[in-house]
This record gives structure tokens, sequence and C-alpha cells, in this order.
């Protein structure tokens, strides 16, 4: 069983920035993608983006430029550092894993308000 730990949500004003954190815990021999969704009220949760254990990224194009994801292999955790936040960031933030399956963390909120 894989268990997923988020930190780092919050309230920022528009051109903020937060650091969101995932950790992962269990009995993993091995963490193949790790990555960030999210979902704002009313609309599906989508990709933010991902992270290979080789350190391939991959973005939505409406955060390139602005966020980063990065991974610790020996501690199993993504960050997603966020920068410039824009109103339409305002979601809850899940973080995902994969090995042998899709494992989820319980959403932390970011709120970006003027």
């Amino acid at each position: 069983q894989v268990r997923l730990r988020e930190s780092g949500g919050g309230l920022v004003q528009p051109g903020g920035s937060l650091r969101l954190s995932c950790a992962a815990s269990g009995n993993i021999p091995r963490i193949d993608d790790m990555g960030w969704y999210r979902q704002a009220p009313g609309k599906e949760r989508v990709l933010v983006a991902d992270i290979t254990s080789g350190g391939n990224t991959n973005y939505v194009d409406s955060i390139k430029g602005r966020f980063t994801i990065s991974r610790d292999n020996a501690k199993n955790t993504v960050y997603l550092q966020m920068h410039s936040l824009k109103p339409e960031d305002t979601a809850v933030y899940y973080c995902f894993a994969s090995y042998y399956g899709v494992y989820w963390g319980q959403g932390t909120q970011v709120t970006v308000y003027s």
C-alpha cells in the first residue's frame, strides 16, 4: 500500500508563489511517474505536471514558465514550485504516484484571490 501526503497549499494573492510537496510512504520498491493534477470547482480533474523517475518532465501549457516540478527519489517526494499565480490556478491540487497502479493524495487547496 502506498500513501501520499501533501502539504504546502494555502491562500495567496495574484503574482504570489507557493510550493507544494508530496511524500510517498509504504512498501515501495520503486515509483515510476509522480506528479500533480488539479480540480477547480465544477470542472474535471486535469493534469498539471508530471515527472518520471529519470527526471523527464511534462507540463500543461497553461502553467509553463510559471510552475516547476521536481522530485527527490531518495525521499520519494515530488514538489511543485508555483510562481506568478493567477486566480485561474485556484483548485484542489492532487498528488499522484504510479507503481503497478496509480495512487492519490487527499488533495490540498490552493486559492489565489485578489
